[in-house]
């Protein structure tokens, strides 16, 4: 890769872990660049007037400004009609879905599925692949034993938790595990939106019985992000029946959810009861030694060392989810290899500057104290005052154990914020939220949905 293509890779890189996927897949993707050997003027290709009309005034200041980061000074960045042959077009890794659309189009790509003949697996989502920790270690374990034993135990398995937590992984390598031990297996991973999409389909071309042939057939069916069947009365109808014919077969129904069975809205009671009938397991947000581990192996898999220290810089200020750590690895190689400099706390400062000034500009203590109050309808004075009963001691609770998550804050500094307190009650407040967390479904999902609302 020349220099000039790297500085334009690297600006796609960035730019995919600032937009909206979709507006990135749409817009950004697809543009291919000319660099001139100074650097001094990066020349983009659109595909027509319209997107180029579009992207200079969306887009054109966003990416300009992009390049000048990358390079260290002002790039002049010129918009001009692409030639029938590309020039220069960076090569960004699709997602899974994007390769299936490209391979095939999309209609025969449907057909063929409703057919049987693609199982939409990703091989390597595997469970050798997936980091373990006490965040994920139920899920897996329940997981693994569906694909050594579908049909038996844990029949349907329901998996929640919150965005890019691994949920997704964990199905297919579920599929990925059943079909090295039984090939001829009928197995189909889709997002629940493909469901409604097929019987959607179904429906406008009265093709039904093949619809039924196809679902009801399966030995697996993976299905991701039930939540989606909200509102869809034909849709839930018919995800009933099938669910219904596959467990009278003995077949196996894995599903994930951004929440638990009970916690889904819109959706049909009878319905609900089964998502809830097998077992139900949560992935939580992955503690610091999993987000570490997850980060020099993910590394290591981009054939790049992450040194610990590094990673443990990197984990302790991205703590939401595995694909935040990923678009964080992703920032930091990225820099590592247009720059040519080795990888260190310091260059993943300057990598990640934007997302550690957000982080620090958004989550302070005070901004959870304020949050959590709103949210258990309390006064934010109660945060400080010496009041002890339960409706004001519990969400102060849950706001020092958000605190300890969320923030850089000692435990000594956490106490100073909450009215003078002793460090040992932060702490002892951290352990019982952290322990009750583990136990109880619905704190797990309030704490899940005031740590969404908190990194906004």
């Amino acid at each position: 890769m020349g220099a000039g293509e790297s500085l334009w890779q690297t600006c796609l890189e960035l730019l995919a872990q600032e937009l909206p996927e979709q507006q990135f897949n749409t817009w950004i993707k697809p543009l291919s660049a000319t660099v001139t050997d100074d650097f001094s003027k990066v020349t983009l290709f659109v595909g027509n007037r319209f997107k180029l009309d579009w992207i200079r005034t969306q887009y054109s200041a966003r990416i300009a400004a992009m390049l000048a980061r990358i390079y260290g000074q002002p790039v002049t960045l010129e918009l001009a009609l692409a030639p029938r042959e590309p020039v220069v077009k960076a090569a960004f890794p699709a997602s899974m879905r994007e390769r299936q659309q490209m391979e095939e189009p999309p209609e025969l790509a449907e057909d063929k599925a409703l057919q049987g003949q693609r199982n939409r697996l990703n091989s390597a989502l595997t469970f050798d692949t997936l980091v373990e920790g006490s965040a994920n270690r139920m899920a897996r374990a329940a997981a693994m034993h569906v694909s050594d034993m579908p049909g038996h135990l844990y029949n349907p398995l329901f998996i929640y938790g919150g965005v890019g937590l691994g949920k997704t992984h964990l199905m297919h390598a579920v599929g990925n595990r059943l079909l090295a031990n039984r090939p001829q297996a009928k197995v189909l991973y889709i997002h629940a939106e493909q469901f409604v999409s097929d019987v959607v389909k179904a429906y406008q071309r009265k093709t039904f019985d093949e619809f039924k042939d196809h679902y009801h057939s399966l030995d697996l069916l993976l299905i991701d992000d039930v939540q989606f069947f909200a509102n869809k009365e034909r849709t839930q109808e018919e995800f009933f029946n099938a669910f219904e014919a596959l467990l009278a077969k003995k077949s196996h129904i894995v599903m994930t959810s951004d929440t638990y069975p009970k916690g889904l809205t819109d959706i049909h009671e009878r319905l609900v009861s089964r998502f809830d009938s097998g077992l139900t397991v949560a992935i939580e947000p992955p503690e610091l030694e999993m987000r570490v581990a997850i980060l020099i192996n993910k590394a290591r898999a981009e054939d790049s060392e992450m040194p610990e220290e590094v990673a443990f810089f990197v984990a302790k200020n991205v703590r939401s989810n595995v694909r935040e750590l990923e678009g964080a690895l992703r920032k930091i190689l990225a820099y590592s290899r247009f720059n040519q400099k080795d990888i260190s706390i310091q260059l993943a400062r300057e990598a990640l500057r934007d997302l550690l000034s957000i982080q620090n500009r958004q989550i302070s203590v005070e901004n959870i104290q304020k949050t959590v109050a709103d949210y258990y309808k309390i006064k934010i004075a109660d945060m400080y005052s010496k009041k002890r009963p339960a409706s004001i001691a519990r969400p102060r609770q849950i706001a020092m154990y958000l605190a300890k998550e969320l923030t850089q804050k000692s435990l000594p500094e956490i106490g100073e914020l909450f009215g003078g307190r002793d460090h040992t009650t932060v702490l002892h407040a951290v352990r019982k939220i952290g322990s009750e967390r583990q136990q109880l479904t619905e704190l797990n999902q309030q704490l899940h949905v005031l740590e969404q609302t908190l990194k906004g």
